[in-house]
C-alpha cells in the first residue's frame, strides 16, 4: 500500500510540475503578446504622425506658395496653342496599310533606303563629278 501512495504522490508532483510549466509558458506568451501589441500601437502612432506630416507637406496651398517662390512659371493661356495646320509633316510610313507582313515591309524599306547612296548638298551626286 505504501508503494501505491508513493506512486500517487510522485504522479501528483509530476502533474503539479507539468501544470506549473504550462502556466509559466502561457504567462511568457501573454507577456510577449502584450509587448507585440505595444510595438504595434507605437508603429501605428508613428505611421499616423508620418501621415499627418505628409498631409502638411502635401497641402496644395503650401505647394503653390513654393512653386511661386522657386519656379518662374506663368499660367497657360489658350492663345499659346498652335493650330493643327502648323504641325510638322507625319513621318513616312514604312509599311502600307493592309500589308500581309508589315514588319517585313518595314525591314525592306529600311534596307532599300540604306542601300541607296546618300547625297548631300556639300558632295556632288556620283554622276556629276568632273
Amino acid at each position: 500500500m505504501r508503494v501505491i501512495h508513493f506512486l500517487v504522490i510522485g504522479v501528483l508532483v509530476f502533474a503539479a510540475a507539468y501544470v506549473y510549466r504550462i502556466k509559466m509558458e502561457s504567462t511568457s506568451r501573454v507577456e510577449r503578446v502584450l509587448r507585440l501589441n505595444a510595438e504595434i500601437r507605437e508603429q501605428r502612432d508613428a505611421i499616423a504622425a508620418l501621415r499627418a506630416e505628409w498631409a502638411k507637406l502635401d497641402a496644395p496651398l503650401r505647394l503653390q506658395g513654393l512653386t511661386e517662390r522657386h519656379l518662374g512659371l506663368k499660367p497657360l493661356n489658350a492663345t499659346q496653342y498652335d493650330q493643327l495646320r502648323n504641325l510638322p509633316e507625319r513621318p513616312p510610313a514604312f509599311a502600307r496599310p493592309g500589308a500581309p507582313d508589315p514588319i517585313g515591309a518595314m525591314i525592306n524599306t529600311i534596307e532599300a533606303a540604306a542601300e541607296a547612296p546618300p547625297t548631300t548638298g556639300s558632295v556632288p551626286p556620283p554622276g556629276d563629278q568632273q
